[in-house]
């Protein structure tokens, strides 16, 4: 699947926006200036951004706390998303969850992340269920961790995804580690993308350091998703190249693994691609990343200078009416 141009330029702006945003975001709670958790993104880019960028207007997505570059690239402001982790009144959960948790907005076609993996993936199901039932072409994009693919409820979504034909696209973001579990101690299978056999569907392992391979992938997954064809199990394979959250001093992994990993930097490597293409030049590359700096310095100082919630409206949207 050819990219133009100005495609690849769009890929190269949304990492790198990523990456400028989870910079700035791990500095400043090192700093004691956050509030909640910080959950950093440094080596999903490439996935979250190659596999929102496949997504259609018309589809749903259901990201998890290391899908920023997708939030992002479905219209959620770097604005919004720095006023949620600082529990201000205009963040995107109004003060209500003060971290990259919490941060559906339905008008943007994003289901609300649920903290405990996978238990997004029936609630992405039931939307992929409706779409059939509508007869609507939309395909739904959910996202769950590498730990999750061993939980009950994984499986039993894609047996169901299969049986009803439901136009369901599972990602699987194989990052190495479940917390600090590594994924041969909690499966015997080397791929993940293997389980689909056992439920009839298509399994695709991908590189999660290539952006336009996970793009290809996601892209084909999609429309098949669209064209009545049933679910697909996507595995992403990259490394979380920090730890699970901003309290997790990581010392579980081998440094000699992190190193290996950092060599295929998702970020630099597309930069690396770019370049060595010949279809644009450092200093076109490096004014797109200035202008993400720019707006990230611009979204840190719009959340600071932002109102909390007021307390009166504590239970605003936490009842149903």
């Amino acid at each position: 699947m050819m990219l133009t141009r100005a495609q690849q330029l769009e890929l190269f702006y949304w990492m790198s926006l990523t990456r400028i945003f989870d910079e700035n975001m791990v500095a400043l709670w090192k700093e004691g200036r956050g509030l909640g958790g910080a959950f950093s993104q440094r080596g999903h880019e490439a996935i979250n951004v190659g596999a929102g960028y496949a997504l259609a207007a018309d589809d749903v997505v259901a990201p998890m706390h290391r899908d920023l570059g997708t939030y992002l690239l479905r219209g959620m402001s770097a604005r919004r998303i720095f006023g949620n982790l600082w529990g201000r009144a205009n963040g995107v959960s109004g003060g209500r969850d003060a971290n990259l948790h919490g941060m559906g907005d339905l008008n943007l076609n994003i289901i609300g992340f649920i903290s405990h993996l996978p238990h997004s993936l029936p609630v992405a199901l039931g939307v992929a269920m409706n779409f059939t039932y509508r007869g609507e072409a939309r395909a739904v994009l959910a996202f769950t961790g590498d730990g999750s693919s061993s939980a009950g409820l994984f499986h039993e979504t894609l047996n169901l995804a299969a049986v009803c034909q439901a136009p369901l696209v599972i990602l699987v973001e194989n990052n190495q580690y479940a917390y600090s579990t590594p994924l041969s101690q909690q499966m015997k299978l080397p791929e993940i993308a293997a389980r689909a056999a056992g439920y009839g569907i298509p399994g695709v392992r991908v590189d999660g350091n290539d952006v336009e391979a996970v793009y290809a992938v996601v892209a084909e997954a999609l429309a098949r998703a669209r064209r009545g064809d049933g679910p697909t199990l996507i595995e992403a394979v990259t490394m979380r190249m920090l730890g699970h959250a901003i309290h997790d001093g990581f010392e579980y992994v081998p440094r000699e693994l992190l190193a290996e990993w950092e060599q295929r930097d998702p970020v630099r490597l597309y930069r690396e691609k770019l370049l060595a293409a010949g279809a644009v030049d450092s200093v076109e590359l490096d004014e797109i990343v200035h202008r993400c700096e720019v707006e990230i310095a611009d979204a840190i100082e719009f959340a600071e200078n932002s109102p909390l919630p007021d307390p009166a409206t504590i239970e605003v949207g936490v009842y149903a009416p």
